[in-house]
């Protein structure tokens, strides 16, 4: 890696390239170029280059970018060659949608355990997994090693339940609640604001076309 300080913006691109390059090899594409990356991602390809350029020196000239090595090369980056268990807090509607996504993830990052506080909850089941106790939270991630948290209860419980979680061990947290969360610096905290992503769209239905290509 030639640098210690990578952006935020080329951590979140390694995702997108990644799923991509897991489509080409599911079509047995054996080599890439970054402009047909760029094409199909509607990226710059210097954009591309520069940004793998960073972990290291993967493409060949003429040739451009070995499919299987590169998805090789961007899971070692992002750690996905290990396996990463996750635990979900909060069994509601979004707690399940996001519990049967385990079917389609196929990077070693797993949700293990699954808890909530409604009784009604606790030993049912979501995609073979069964809702523990909040109460159990702590002993759980430390036995089943889980290093990721999801964070999906209302509001005014979140960071009770963050809380809880950085306690544990948990190092990184992806929060749904919409609230902003106070964690420790090394706990890496990304909120996904379905609320604010939705009424910020409704600005572009009148402004769309001046922004168009921004």
């Amino acid at each position: 890696m030639k640098s210690d300080k990578i952006s935020d913006a080329v951590v979140r691109r390694l995702p997108v390239y990644l799923r991509f390059l897991n489509e080409l090899s599911r079509r047995e594409v054996p080599t890439v170029s970054s402009q047909e990356l760029g094409l199909k991602l509607d990226l710059n390809p210097a954009q591309i280059r520069k940004d793998l350029a960073y972990f290291g020196d993967f493409g060949r000239k003429g040739i451009g970018y070995d499919v299987a090595y590169l998805i090789e090369k961007i899971q070692h980056i992002l750690n996905l060659d290990q396996q990463i268990n996750v635990a979900l807090v909060g069994a509601g509607n979004l707690g399940h949608a996001l519990s049967n996504y385990n079917a389609y993830l196929k990077d070693n990052m797993k949700i293990v355990a699954v808890f909530d506080a409604s009784p009604d909850k606790i030993g049912t089941q979501i995609n073979n997994i069964t809702i523990r106790p909040i109460e159990e939270l702590g002993d759980t991630v430390r036995r089943e090693k889980i290093r990721i948290g999801i964070i999906t209860v209302p509001d005014f419980e979140a960071q009770r339940v963050a809380d809880q979680l950085v306690a544990a061990g948990i190092g990184a947290i992806l929060n749904f609640a919409p609230t902003i969360l106070k964690v420790p610096p090394e706990v890496r905290i990304h909120a996904a604001d379905f609320t604010t992503d939705l009424l910020s769209l409704a600005y572009y239905l009148e402004n769309g076309k001046e922004h168009a290509g921004v």
